[in-house]
């Protein structure tokens, strides 16, 4: 086991795999830029290092800079937490190449799966269900409306190397394609400097379904049940839920084991999230993120296991501590990403945060790095706060979710929290009658 582990990001999920280190025993070191020299992360850790400027480019994500910081502390471990460089191959080869532990898969599976094409291959050659569509990146327009032509409309265009919903276009119809894929590749060559596309059928009234795997680099693999994310605005999750609504227990149990029996096969090490569109009861695969996911709270909660600390004993090389007989779903749970946004535009709003005061009680947790007299930094992810909560069944957990939002008091800035009330009023998230084209309807019709 390691004696020390640098946590490589900020914020809530620093904070979140500080509190696993102390659980384990284990020294924690924080890195910070400039701007967060007063951060709770940094207040939390064992020690601390700046390693630059306020910028991303010149701090979290500065390989060099944290491999020194490395170096300086004799930590032996990285834990990257999410985002930044989670999913960055070459930092995870230049972290092997110091004799350094990277406490996630290796660089290889992260090379494979972060191409959105290899990505598909893959699962398809593993067994795990694809949606339609091209047969790797589609070179110009002609060819792209050959191939939708083929597959009927509409189609969706995507960005091999993309994420967070840019290089991704709609087209409906031949018309439509011209202008999507062209602007489509050339959002990809801005945010990406990769503008190879590719095209798949557009499910009409899909969910967004992620299964929860864990595997241990030598072909043991589980999974933890799936996560319903329909909720999203622009492609970002706003509200994600376990189980999920709509899938019952026995197609739970057929698309997590093919799943787990996939990443055994690939012998893949550590948490990672295998993400799917489900319509009229089938999966389609869409990418596989290699890394902590922001709502792993949920499965936590569903399943009382600490899947931080899972990550640190698989890096250990312990191997899983728990085998797929004994994780066993326990009620429902609910989590809410709350941002220093103000509504109806979303717009950043960081500053002074006046008062803060997280709620509690039984079935919550507040994943938070906030304090009263914290100045939120205007540089990074607007994301402040996870409100998590779980109860007996869904019904309990949405009773307790309002709860507790009445709870929460962050005074000084602009938040989402009354966007989450408006949803729990309503019947279709009541209900759960929703898919990922749902919110956006809501928000136009309610908050104009």
């Amino acid at each position: 086991m390691f004696d020390k582990i640098l946590i490589a990001n900020r914020g809530e999920i620093a904070l979140r795999v500080i509190r696993a280190c102390r659980e384990m025993g284990i020294q924690s070191v924080a890195v910070h830029s400039t701007a967060d020299s007063d951060a709770m992360h940094v207040r939390m850790a064992d020690e601390a290092i700046c390693i630059g400027p306020a910028p991303s480019v010149d701090s979290y994500l500065h390989m060099a800079a944290i491999i020194s910081a490395c170096e300086i502390s004799g930590a032996q471990a990285i834990h990257p937490g999410y985002g930044f460089l989670s999913e960055n191959a070459s930092f995870v080869q230049m972290v092997e190449d110091h004799d350094l532990t990277f406490i996630g898969p290796s660089a290889a599976h992260i090379r494979m799966m972060g191409d959105k094409i290899t990505a598909k291959e893959t699962a398809k050659a593993l067994g795990i269900p694809v949606v339609p569509g091209s047969e790797g990146g589609v070179p110009d327009v002609e060819t792209a409306k050959k191939v939708a032509g083929a597959m009927g409309y509409p189609v969706i265009i995507k960005a091999t190397a993309g994420g967070g919903g840019r290089g991704m276009k709609v087209a409906k119809s031949e018309p439509e394609l011209e202008v999507a894929f062209r602007t489509a590749r050339s959002e990809s060559k801005a945010a990406f400097g990769n503008d190879e596309v590719y095209i798949e059928k557009y499910l009409q009234k899909p969910r967004h379904i992620e299964i929860q795997v864990f595997g241990d680099g030598k072909g043991n693999a589980v999974h933890l049940g799936e996560r319903d994310c329909s909720l999203q605005r622009r492609h970002q999750k706003v509200l994600e839920e376990a189980p999920g609504p709509s899938i019952t227990p026995e197609q739970r149990a057929e698309i997590g084991a093919i799943c787990a029996n996939a990443i055994g096969a690939m012998k893949y090490s550590g948490a990672g999230t295998i993400e799917f569109l489900y319509e009229d009861g089938e999966f389609y695969f869409i990418e596989m993120n290699t890394r902590l996911q922001v709502e792993h709270p949920v499965t936590e909660a569903i399943f009382g296991v600490d899947l931080v600390r899972e990550q640190i004993r698989v890096a250990s090389g312990m191997g899983l501590s728990f085998t797929q007989d004994e994780l066993v779903l326990n009620g429902h749970a609910i989590e809410v990403r709350i941002n220093a946004e103000k509504l109806p535009n979303f717009s950043p709003c960081p500053g002074l945060v006046n008062t803060f005061h997280a709620p509690g009680g039984l079935g919550v947790r507040m994943d938070s790095a906030l304090y009263g007299g914290y100045r939120i930094p205007p540089y990074y992810d607007s994301l402040i706060g996870k409100l998590i909560v779980h109860g007996r069944d869904r019904p309990e957990a949405i009773a307790r979710l309002k709860r507790a939002l009445g709870e929460l008091i962050i005074d000084g800035i602009d938040t989402t929290i009354p966007l989450f009330f408006a949803l729990l009023e309503n019947e279709a998230v009541v209900t759960g009658e929703y898919n990922i084209h749902w919110l956006e309807k809501f928000l136009a019709e309610e908050l104009g």
